[in-house]
């Protein structure tokens, strides 16, 4: 089995396609198959197990009787924030294997109710319709935001240098394809210091079902009623123009190798791979740059409810980024197997302690403490015999 993400981040991560693996036997843990098992990984890699036995000295909290190995899939929004989290549980706790497939939440939303897989993620919150199809017979669903981040409009523009800043309708007018070319007067106008060239804009949008997709044209419907009409909110939607590509990754390369392209992608993906991204006009008639802390200034905003359905469209605040989302990993609220329900315990708890440490770092903003403690008591029902702290 692997645990594999397909990235492109060159430095911090893995250059362009497979991560590191973490392997175990699924049949021989009773564990659900993995969605897709056609790559191997060669057995000396190291990664996360050549540092288990000198990290596992003295972490014996998650005490398992045997290897337990999880499988989950979903979105590619918090792949690369997942596999650093999921690499370092395993070198900390080695009898715990996880095989994260980064497939799109659509995708992940319905492996996760098929049963194919032990945890799905989504950048949207389950429907009560989709929840209704995993009833209390087959485990039940708690939705757990573990992480949120930006989703920014980056560009290849080689030869433009400072901030591009894009007012609201002139963005909905590009992804509408309403603007065509970078120099048009509507962007120029903005933009007094730059000089844009006479190109042809590109649009770059995803093909595979997103929930990067379903928070960004959210947004766009709640800032344009043309947006509404004509395209609509959704995981997957009737693109007006532009190019698809599958997952945060795929639109994050064809960016690259596109001049005069602009997609939306989450704000690690553009971070790590060094792409341009515009300044945005929020609700207050702004220009805010996506960074850590306009993002955070949106999630200031928003209280998280009792289910955690919560839904950022248009952020009040004039410090505060107009595109920011929670992320959510779904799991079941029991689990047959008792060693399995721990490790799940065990892997929510490391992404809410040690994991957020390392958030920022990747391109993700931390949760504020209050929402790690409220996720913390819902998923510590999951197992009788293991106990989440997030007490510092």
């Amino acid at each position: 089995m692997l645990f594999r993400i397909k990235l492109i981040n060159p430095t911090r991560l893995v250059a362009s396609v497979s991560a590191i693996a973490l392997t175990a036997s699924l049949a021989a843990c009773g564990g659900a198959q993995a969605p897709d098992n056609n790559n191997t990984a060669n057995s000396g890699d190291s990664g996360a197990s050549s540092g288990a036995s000198s990290n596992n000295a003295g972490s014996d909290k998650l005490a398992l009787k045997q290897d337990v190995a999880l499988v989950g899939a979903g979105a590619s929004f918090p792949a690369p924030l997942y596999q650093r989290w999921f690499q370092d549980l395993n070198s900390k706790y080695p009898k715990v294997q996880i095989n994260y497939q980064s497939v799109g939440s659509g995708a992940g939303v319905e492996q996760f109710t098929a049963g194919t897989v032990d945890f799905g993620a989504s950048d949207t919150a389950m429907k009560d319709e989709e929840i209704a199809k995993v009833g209390d017979d087959k485990g039940g669903v708690l939705l757990l935001p573990m992480t949120a981040g930006s989703i920014v409009l980056a560009y290849n523009l080689p030869d433009v240098q400072g901030e591009l800043k894009l007012p609201r309708q002139v963005y909905t007018d590009i992804l509408l394809g309403n603007i065509k070319k970078w120099n048009d007067p509507k962007i120029a106008a903005a933009n007094a210091d730059l000089k844009l060239p006479d190109q042809n804009i590109t649009v770059v949008h995803r093909s595979d079902g997103s929930g990067t997709t379903g928070v960004f044209t959210k947004h766009l419907s709640a800032i344009s009623p043309d947006w509404k009409t004509k395209v609509g909110e959704g995981k997957t939607v009737q693109w007006a123009t532009g190019v698809g590509a599958k997952g945060n990754e795929g639109v994050t390369a064809q960016i690259q190798q596109t001049p005069g392209s602009i997609g939306y992608v989450e704000y690690g993906y553009a971070k790590n791979n060094n792409l341009k991204f515009a300044s945005l006009e929020n609700k207050a008639g702004k220009f805010v740059a996506p960074n850590d802390q306009s993002a955070s200034k949106t999630l200031e905003a928003v209280e998280l409810p009792e289910n955690f359905r919560a839904f950022i469209t248009d952020p009040e605040g004039d410090e505060a980024y107009p595109i920011v989302t929670y992320t959510w990993i779904m799991a079941h609220k029991k689990y047959s197997d008792p060693e399995k329900a721990k490790a799940i315990e065990g892997m929510i708890e490391y992404g809410l302690t040690e994991g957020q440490k390392v958030s920022s770092e990747l391109g993700y903003v931390p949760l504020p403490k209050a929402v790690a403690e409220k996720v913390a008591a819902a998923a510590d029902q999951i197992s009788p015999d293991y106990k989440i702290s997030v007490s510092q």
